[in-house]
């Protein structure tokens, strides 16, 4: 039976935990997740995970968040003047919002903290700073 490597399309189905045993995602329920080893579609551990597996063959895996998403990043929190937002918005913390970066690419950010003054925006992704566990399947080699 062939092992995954470098430039195979894989199918694989997962479920995703941080530390404290949260599921943030999971494949359940739909189609396995399909890419291609080598292209850097997927988190680099993630990735590595998968190289040497066969087909129908599952595990465990915990990846290291440098590996992962790398570490939270405190220049990654900007302060925004209340008066620079679009007047409709009533930010809360924990909110989602999506900016226009000066190159013309969509960022999502999230509301850290709200003063009368000023909106604390949070870029770094969600899952940056944790160690993630998965749990993996090889269902299928291309």
């Amino acid at each position: 039976m062939s092992e995954a490597k470098n430039g195979d399309t894989v199918h694989v189905h997962y479920t995703g935990r941080i530390q404290d045993g949260t599921v943030f995602d999971t494949s359940e329920e739909r189609d396995p997740l399909a890419f291609t080893v080598g292209s850097g579609k997927v988190i680099p551990g993630f990735e590595s995970a998968i190289v040497g597996m066969t087909e129908g063959e599952e595990k465990t895996v915990t990846i290291p968040t440098e590996k992962a998403y790398g570490p939270r990043s405190e220049e990654l929190i900007h302060q925004v003047e209340r008066a620079r937002l679009p007047e409709d918005l009533d930010p809360e913390v924990g909110q989602h919002l999506h900016l226009k970066t000066p190159e013309g690419q969509t960022m999502q950010v999230e509301v850290a903290e709200v003063t009368e003054e000023s909106v604390h925006l949070d870029a770094n992704h969600p899952l940056a700073g944790h160690d993630l566990t998965f749990d993996i399947e090889l269902v299928k080699i291309d």
